[in-house]
């Protein structure tokens, strides 16, 4: 054998070995991606957006299986099954979150507290909702964005116009301490109960009626079960997408920067979805005229805001006056720099 021929040999096996080096080297990382919405809801898209984003930004190093409308767990069970790293990453609602002992995201749920999207993200982009992210480590979990869902309807199988119009209603709520407060402040009933029972509760009368954004109620076609909807805007329903601290502390440096710089991205595009997607459910469900559709006048509003005031002092009670009027002033700041 000639030796040019011996040395194109042995460089081609030395090249196919470094090859099965680099591929053994390069496994993909799985992150299952859990989450309790719609494929179709703006949550939903997010989800799927930033698995398009970060596969191709990591040349296919990650792959993300998304499970979404409860397939793997129920509202209730997710946050445990993170913990145990059962899966890696979740989008809970901000409410959630206060189970595992962060009481300060019990806020968000406050009535009232925010007048626009740009309040929501004063609070959540800023100092503040960092520092709320970084409480998270302690339990487990990392916070890597928050995603918007909209503002917040009532809906019932009677007009909701006035706080009046609540009492004895049984109103399905998340689990969440300041909602009860809120529906307790209306006269109402409140029922906890996970996302994926809402319809049938409604259908059977388990419950008279729910909050949601238009989107929730939309696709879970709750239209079909709720004669009347009131536009109130008196609440934000927000997530907070979590990933398992020892899944990401285990990453390697450069795949965490991916999944960061993607996760931005995918956060940018699924809230200013929500936006554009709430107001076309909200189009949608006045146009298949099953549902009458309510937005509160001036005088409505007050009597709301009114009848919710207790709530606020009964949230300071509990995780401490500071953390509320901190959020508050952040929320109202470009407000007050206006007048």
């Amino acid at each position: 054998m000639r030796i040019a021929t011996k040395i194109h040999l042995i460089m081609l096996g030395l090249t196919l070995s470094m090859a099965v080096t680099i591929v053994s080297a390069q496994t993909t990382t799985v992150i299952k991606f859990s989450h309790v919405s719609a494929s179709e809801t703006p949550k939903g898209q997010a989800v799927l957006r930033f698995k398009q984003l970060v596969e191709q930004a990591s040349r296919h190093r990650v792959r993300v299986d998304v499970y979404p409308n409860n397939q793997l767990y129920k509202e209730s069970d997710e946050l445990e099954a993170l913990q145990l790293g059962a899966v890696q990453m979740l989008a809970p609602s901000l409410a959630k979150l206060a189970q595992f002992g962060v009481q300060d995201f019990e806020v968000f749920d406050l009535p009232y507290l925010f007048a626009n999207k740009e309040a929501v993200t004063r609070v959540t982009e800023g100092a503040i909702g960092k520092s709320m992210l970084r409480k998270l480590e302690s339990k487990g979990m990392i916070g890597l964005a928050y995603w918007d869902s909209g503002f917040k309807i009532m809906s019932a199988n009677k007009p909701l116009k006035m706080p009046a119009d609540f009492v004895g209603r049984r109103m399905r709520i998340h689990s969440s301490p300041v909602l009860e407060d809120q529906m307790e402040a209306l006269g109402a009933i409140p029922q906890m109960l996970d996302g994926n029972e809402v319809y049938f509760a409604l259908h059977s009368r388990i419950v008279d009626g729910v909050e949601s954004s238009p989107v929730n109620f939309y696709a879970r076609k709750l239209y079909e079960v709720q004669s009347h909807v009131t536009v109130s805007n008196h609440g934000y329903l927000g997530n907070v997408v979590i990933v398992n601290k020892k899944f990401w502390d285990g990453l390697p440096s450069d795949l965490r920067k991916v999944i960061d710089d993607t996760m931005r991205d995918a956060t940018i595009y699924g809230n200013n979805l929500a936006v554009q997607e709430n107001d076309a459910a909200l189009e949608a469900i006045k146009k298949n005229k099953k549902t009458t559709v309510h937005v509160l006048t001036d005088k409505e509003n007050a009597a709301w805001r009114h009848a919710l005031q207790p709530v606020r002092k009964q949230l300071e009670g509990r995780i401490g006056k500071a953390i509320v009027m901190a959020v508050t002033k952040e929320a109202e700041a470009r407000r007050l720099n206006e007048r």
